[in-house]
C-alpha cells in the first residue's frame, strides 16, 4: 500500500505547484505559503481526529518530536524558498530544480540511514536525474549571464536542499508515530515558522488586498499539498526513504504537462531531453 500512496502523494504534489503559481500571481510569497499552510494544518488536524490518533501525543517520544520539529522547519524553508522561486521563474523549470532534491534524499538515505539495497541502481538513478536537471534549466541560469534565471534557480536550488533534509528528518522522526499526528506536528512548526517570516517582512499588510482569485487558488493548492503530505508520510512511514522520494518526485510529469496546458510554456528540444532523463532515472531507482 505504501507505493499506492507515494503515487497519489505524487499527482496531488503536481497539482500543488500549478495551483500555488496561480495563487502568488499578486499575492507576495510568504503570505501565500503562510495561508496554505493554515489550510493544510486543517486538513492534518481532520484526519488526526478521523483515525484517532489525537490520543496517542502523550506517547511521541522526546527524539521523535525533535526530528519532527526539525523537518518542519526545514519543510517551512523550503516552502519559502519554492513559492518565491515560483513567482520569479517558469514552473517547469523551478518544479524540475525542486524535484532534483530526490538526489540529496538518496544520498542522505543511503549514507545516513544505511538504506543500500540496489545501490548501483539508485546511484545510476541519482545520475540521470541530475544530469536531466541542468539540461531543463536555461543554460545562461547555470552561467550567471542572466540575473533573473540565477534568482528563481537559487531560490530553487534552496527549496531542493531543504526538501531534502525534511524527507530525512522526518522519516526519522515518523518512526512509532502515527504518520497523520506526525503530519499535524511538523505542519504546526511550519505554520509558525511561515507567519513570523510574514511578520518579519511586513507582508501581513497585504491580507486585506489579496485579490479574491489568487485566495482560491492558495485554497486549493493548500489542499492538494495537504493531501499530498497526507499521503507521503503515510508511505513514509512503511516504505524505505531511498524508494518513497522517488516516486513522489514523479509529479514533475504533472506539473509540467498542466504547466504546458494551463501556462502554455514551452519545452524545447533540450529541456525535453531533460524531463526525459529525469523520469528515467527515477524509475531506474525504482528496480
Amino acid at each position: 500500500m505504501w507505493v499506492a500512496f507515494a503515487a497519489a502523494s505524487a499527482v496531488f504534489a503536481g497539482l500543488t505547484a500549478i495551483l500555488a503559481k496561480a495563487g502568488v500571481a499578486r499575492t507576495p510569497s510568504n503570505l501565500a505559503t503562510a495561508l496554505r499552510t493554515v489550510i493544510v494544518l486543517v486538513s492534518a488536524i481532520v484526519m488526526v481526529f478521523v483515525v484517532g490518533s489525537q490520543s496517542t501525543i502523550g506517547e511521541v517520544s522526546p527524539t521523535a518530536l525533535g526530528f519532527l520539529v526539525l523537518s518542519g522547519l526545514s519543510t517551512g524553508a523550503s516552502w519559502l524558498c519554492y513559492f518565491r522561486a515560483l513567482q520569479l521563474g517558469p514552473v517547469s523549470r523551478v518544479a524540475a530544480v525542486d524535484k532534483s532534491s530526490v538526489v540529496l534524499t538518496v544520498l542522505f538515505a543511503i549514507v545516513l540511514l544505511g538504506e543500500t539495497e540496489s545501490l548501483a541502481a539508485r546511484l545510476a538513478g541519482v545520475a540521470l536525474i541530475t544530469v536531466g536537471t541542468y539540461f531543463m534549466v536555461d543554460r545562461r541560469a547555470w552561467t550567471g549571464s542572466d540575473a533573473p534565471g540565477r534568482r528563481w534557480l537559487l531560490y530553487a536550488v534552496g527549496s531542493a536542499v531543504f526538501a531534502a533534509l525534511t524527507a530525512i528528518l522526518g522519516k526519522v522522526g515518523i518512526v512509532g508515530v502515527e504518520s497523520n499526528l506526525g503530519t499535524a506536528i511538523r505542519t504546526t512548526v511550519v505554520l509558525v515558522l511561515a507567519w513570523v517570516v510574514v511578520f518579519v517582512t511586513g507582508e501581513q499588510r497585504a491580507l486585506r488586498g489579496i485579490p479574491g482569485r489568487d485566495l482560491w487558488f492558495i485554497v486549493l493548492s493548500g489542499m492538494a499539498t495537504g493531501a499530498s503530505w497526507l499521503c507521503y508520510w503515510r508511505a513514509m512511514q512503511d516504505g524505505p526513504a531511498s524508494v518513497v522520494a522517488p516516486i513522489d518526485r514523479l509529479s514533475i510529469l504533472v506539473t509540467v504537462g498542466f504547466a504546458v496546458l494551463v501556462y502554455h510554456e514551452r519545452l524545447a528540444r533540450r529541456e525535453g531531453l531533460g524531463l526525459g532523463l529525469i523520469v528515467v532515472g527515477t524509475l531506474v531507482m525504482l528496480l
